[in-house]
């Protein structure tokens, strides 16, 4: 697996790399050799540490944001590899097809939390609605009207589909959908 590291607002000794590399490398097993993980490193106010997680391989896209606080560094990477591991064995059936399928261990070795598999996934309410042209400020105003975390709207610029999103962290996002050719 191949690491990139990143720190934001926080230095970092290789002690804490090193670490991250260990744990992160435990999940070797359920992917291939041309897998990569890019660890985010932050610090906030109140010496709250947070540790992002992204892991790329096998055709699959895995995240994971956790936070420790009082400066736990090592609390955060084990949180984040926790809950990438739990994603894996919950989503088994439907990530071996994009993972290696060997690479599963059987039921029993998850003895420290229950794992329980998700069958199908459970569509209870589809809506529809006309997605009319504006500018992301509009879009962002409507979303708040509406006090929903996201809002999908048709771009005014360029007529692409995009989705704005409020941040955890404060803050808006933009996602740009680009057409396949």
């Amino acid at each position: 697996m191949k690491f990139t590291y990143t720190c934001k607002k926080v230095s970092l000794n290789d002690s804490i790399k090193a670490y991250a590399e260990k744990k992160i490398s435990k999940l070797d097993k359920y992917f291939s050799e041309d897998t990569s993980a890019a660890v985010t490193f932050a610090v906030e106010k109140d010496h709250l540490c947070i540790v992002e997680l992204t892991i790329r391989g096998g055709g699959a896209l895995l995240r994971a944001q956790t936070e420790a606080p009082d400066g736990d560094m090592r609390g955060a990477v084990d949180a984040a590899v926790g809950y990438i591991e739990r994603q894996i064995l919950k989503n088994k059936t439907r990530l071996a097809k994009k993972l290696r399928s060997e690479g599963f261990p059987p039921a029993a070795a998850a003895d420290d939390f229950e794992v329980l598999e998700e069958k199908e996934f459970n569509i209870v309410r589809t809506k529809r609605f006309a997605v009319k042209p504006m500018s992301t400020e509009e879009a962002i105003l409507q979303m708040n009207l509406l006090a929903h975390d996201f809002f999908v709207f048709r771009n005014s610029e360029d007529d692409s589909l995009c989705i704005v999103y409020q941040r955890k962290n404060g803050g808006y996002g933009l996602i740009v959908t680009d057409e396949e050719e």
